[in-house]
């Protein structure tokens, strides 16, 4: 019983680490702290962001290996790019219509369990990480550090990816596949919802 508590203590401990990284940030600059701080909240501040980045985890995890690992590699390093274009405020149009289609369009992959071949599984992932990419890189907050609030949306757009994989992996049952697929259906009508919003 003595072990389970300690063992108990040394995850909560981590966790309650993980959780304040305001104190390992003690003596660093303002704006560091702001940019990476900012580039973390900011992909989970929308839920087209949101929405968009799990489903290309659970795509990924209904195509297995290497999709599995390949898309949620892809679109951060993709994502990266578009922040870049953003953050030098290089004009990119249309990109809330592109970030609404974007949740539609791989929202339908994962309700149809869509197999293309692993180019083209790629490249529309990638298509659409330019403008989640540049969406995150023209927020950047006044007095922020762009490199900082750069890996700080990386970072957490690689988490969502994993916990899209890690829901994703009740593919194996087929129970699982149904829900996954219902879970596509929702986002893709999610999609449609934010394209409306964008349009008018």
């Amino acid at each position: 019983m003595k072990g389970e508590k300690k063992r108990f203590f040394q995850i909560f401990l981590v966790w309650t680490l993980l959780f304040c990284p305001v104190t390992a940030f003690a003596h660093v600059k303002g704006g560091e702290v702001i940019g990476l701080i900012s580039g973390l909240k900011h992909p989970i501040s929308g839920l087209d962001h949101v929405l968009a980045m799990i489903a290309v985890g659970l795509w990924g995890a209904q195509l297995g290996p290497p999709a599995i690992w390949l898309l949620p590699v892809t679109l951060p390093m993709v994502m990266a790019l578009g922040g870049m274009l953003g953050l030098m405020g290089v004009p990119v149009p249309s990109i809330e219509i592109a970030i609404a289609v974007s949740a539609m369009v791989l929202g339908v992959m994962v309700l149809i369990e869509a197999r293309p071949k692993l180019w083209l599984a790629v490249l529309i992932v990638a298509s659409y990480a330019i403008y989640h990419g540049y969406a995150h890189g023209t927020e950047l907050p006044p007095g922020g550090n762009g490199l900082l609030y750069s890996i700080g949306f990386v970072m957490m757009t690689g988490t969502l990816h994993a916990t899209g994989i890690l829901i994703g992996l009740i593919h194996r049952w087929l129970a699982g596949r149904m829900a996954l697929r219902l879970a596509g259906a929702c986002i893709a009508m999610a999609g449609v919802m934010f394209l409306w919003r964008a349009i008018l």
